[in-house]
């Protein structure tokens, strides 16, 4: 099989698992529909508000794992590719866009889905772990302190790059995890509004 059609698939494949949308399947679980429930998000932050603390933590797990799965069928596509490829290979990191890409956009919930910061997160579990778990702590922290996980979920996005830099990522990956911020921002946008006019909704810790 010719390696860009290996690495078509990888991709395709990536965004296909960012696309089951475990706060949709959760809530439903509960008989929760979480597109009508509290701000309408189908994420982690949600499902706590409207669901509670065991279906978050699930759905925060799922997610998670979404970004290292796709991140992981980057990495496989590209090795059978091109037979030599490092974890946080520029691959690895669009697969791992592809993930983020349809979590945010998912094909089996008519495209309307979450944030993309957990899936993000595991993401960069597969490419770079101290980044994720320096990430995963801060996270937690700021949502402890201030209750606001998109305030947590914008200082991950001021705070990962230059953490990435440190650990030597290349720079041809860096252009896909910033593509990945980039859209975690565009994502927030409704959030980033609502707390300048601080009106933005608290999460119970």
């Amino acid at each position: 099989m010719p390696a860009y059609v290996v690495i078509v698939l990888g991709l395709l494949g990536a965004y296909v698992v960012g696309s089951v949308d475990f706060a949709v399947i959760v809530a439903r679980m509960h008989g929760v529909d979480i597109h009508t429930e509290g701000s309408g998000n189908p994420g982690v932050s949600n499902v706590l508000r409207t669901v509670g603390r065991g279906a978050a933590a699930v759905v925060f797990i799922g997610d998670t794992l979404k970004g290292t799965v796709g991140a992981a069928m980057g990495w496989f596509a590209a090795f059978y590719a091109f037979e030599a490829v490092e974890v946080s290979g520029p691959w690895v990191w669009a697969a791992g866009f592809f993930a983020v890409f349809g979590h945010c956009y998912p094909i089996f919930h008519k495209f309307k889905g979450g944030k993309g910061v957990a899936t993000g997160g595991g993401v960069l579990l597969f490419t770079a772990p101290i980044v994720a778990i320096i990430d995963f702590v801060t996270w937690g922290t700021v949502v402890k302190l201030s209750r606001t996980a998109s305030i947590a979920s914008m200082l991950l996005i001021v705070i990962t790059v230059p953490l990435l830099i440190w650990q030597d990522v290349p720079s041809e990956s860096l252009i896909w995890a910033g593509a990945i911020i980039l859209l975690i921002v565009w994502r927030h946008k409704g959030n980033i509004g609502r707390m300048i006019k601080g009106r933005e909704e608290k999460v119970s810790t």
